[in-house]
């Protein structure tokens, strides 16, 4: 009896703890509407194939005229340029081998985005254009030097006179967030990494996967791939938090629908979708 009451208080303990470390931030559900309200365009409004690129000037353009909220991702050269690209790598976009943020500003704008006339954008030129027309979402990419990466842009986003949030799959640069900008609002992106292809240690893929670096961000919503809505830690976090559930990466409207019921933000990209959002 003495062995058995011990392992139940142990079990108890780790549950308690595992519960500590996946619960979000407070709950700021009424200050994502504004996302919420809107269905939010993928790197902007693109066609790789059609002159109008992925995080281009042409496409987030694109995005405000048809009233789409906007997602982009930002990482910083050697020169300490912020760039809004998404890849770690110049290939699939532009047929260079080498990492973005081995690169100066000098180098990659001398680059075309997918056989267009479209350059690699200034994050400052990105936000000029958006202006406040539309949410944003601002994904900080965890190539490089992630810190002075979301320092950089968080300075950037200070003089920014539009509704906007920050998102990272480095639970650290959400922290970052957390401790030197309270006020906006944070996400945890998040997808199930033994699905995926990137490399990671077992304990990285268990950590990421299972959302229990929340214990250090703390996030105001979970950005997750909604492919792997059913992952136990995200069906946990949605049951016994107030949390906000960001869909990424919406490609049809059959997508859309079916993951209605578990979201109610929407990341998309592939499709125009064929009505507003629930509010």
């Amino acid at each position: 009896m003495y062995t058995i009451l011990i392992l139940a208080g142990v079990l108890l303990a780790l549950t308690a703890a595992y519960l500590f470390c996946i619960a979000p931030g407070k709950d700021r559900r009424e200050q994502m509407k504004p996302f919420r309200d809107v269905y939010i365009a993928h790197r902007g409004l693109f066609d790789n194939k059609g002159g109008c690129p992925e995080n281009s000037m042409g496409a987030f353009a694109c995005a405000i005229e048809h009233g789409f909220g906007i997602e982009l991702d930002v990482q910083m050269t050697t020169d300490g340029h912020l760039v809004v690209f998404h890849d770690d790598t110049l290939k699939r976009m532009c047929g260079k081998k080498k990492m973005v943020t081995a690169c100066s500003l000098k180098e990659l704008s001398s680059l075309k985005l997918a056989g267009s006339q479209e350059g690699i954008p200034l994050f400052s030129d990105v936000l000029s254009l958006i202006g406040g027309k539309v949410p944003l979402i601002v994904e900080i990419k965890s190539a490089g030097d992630w810190k002075l990466t979301t320092q950089k842009a968080a300075a950037m986003l200070d003089r920014y006179p539009g509704i906007y949030c920050m998102e990272s799959f480095h639970p650290m640069a959400v922290a970052w967030y957390k401790k030197n900008r309270p006020q906006i609002i944070r996400g945890q992106l998040a997808t199930n990494m033994f699905a995926s292809k990137a490399s990671r240690t077992f304990a990285d893929r268990l950590l990421l996967t299972n959302l229990m670096m929340n214990v250090f961000s703390r996030p105001d919503f979970i950005a997750y791939n909604w492919k792997y809505a059913d992952q136990f830690s995200f069906r946990l976090v949605r049951k016994l938090f107030p949390v906000t559930s960001v869909a990424w990466t919406i490609k049809s409207q059959e997508q859309l629908e079916k993951a209605s019921d578990v979201f109610s933000v929407f990341i998309f990209d592939s499709f125009i979708p064929e009505r507003k959002p629930d509010k």
